[in-house]
């Protein structure tokens, strides 16, 4: 996934300063993607500015630096278009930066490609179940060195596979659960809105406690 892709999509919402959009990264953006070095946005601002894909215009600030407030142009919008609309590849790993950035942009911008994106790994991820959920785990050793622990081998090898699987299995829930959502506009709880499951969520709380 190409970094300029999530800078686009931050800027459809509204202009962003460089330092906002580091600001950004350094937040929310690290679930999406490994530390950025402040350089490197600036280098790719300075790019797509280049490009034509973003704009800026000078915001002065009384008493410090003036800043650049940077936007989307016509064409920026066009290259964010392509990308939301791109054919998407699942990788082996789910919960992969590129899906969870796509979604996340996807969704507001357009929801049927948001619900595209989500059929297409809910696919990837059945059959991906269906063909290696019961598959031989078994360990052959043969000349071990003398320091391995071959009952503590399998036995992470187990623990590992069995977190795995439970992991999976939860996200293809929550994928089906926001299929169900974007398909029919509705939430899960029965239909409620939001206002409608705060007192439901207040008295299960209270239950627990």
């Amino acid at each position: 996934m190409k970094f300029e892709y999530v800078l686009l999509a931050l800027l459809s919402y509204r202009p962003f300063s460089g330092y906002d959009l580091r600001k950004w990264v350094e937040t929310e953006g690290q679930f999406l993607r490994s530390r950025a070095h402040h350089s490197q946005i600036y280098r790719l601002l300075g790019r797509m500015v280049d490009d034509g894909w973003v704009a800026y215009e000078v915001d002065p600030r009384e008493g410090r630096p003036d800043a650049k407030l940077y936007r989307l142009t016509p064409r920026g919008r066009d290259v964010l278009m392509e990308w939301v609309h791109s054919p998407y590849d699942p990788p082996s790993r789910f919960q992969d930066a590129d899906f969870l950035a796509r979604f996340s942009f996807a969704a507001p911008l357009d929801k049927e490609a948001a619900i595209r994106l989500i059929r297409t790994e809910l696919t990837y991820r059945r059959a991906q179940i269906a063909g290696n959920r019961d598959r031989d785990r078994h360990i052959g050793f043969e000349n071990p060195l003398p320091e391995l622990d071959q009952d503590l081998a399998r036995e992470i090898s187990d623990e590992l596979h069995a977190y795995g699987a439970a992991s999976v299995d939860r996200w293809v829930t929550w994928l089906e659960g926001m299929l169900r959502r974007l398909e029919t506009g509705r939430r899960e709880s029965e239909g409620l809105t939001p206002t409608q499951q705060q007192p439901q969520r207040q008295q299960q709380t209270g239950d627990a406690a």
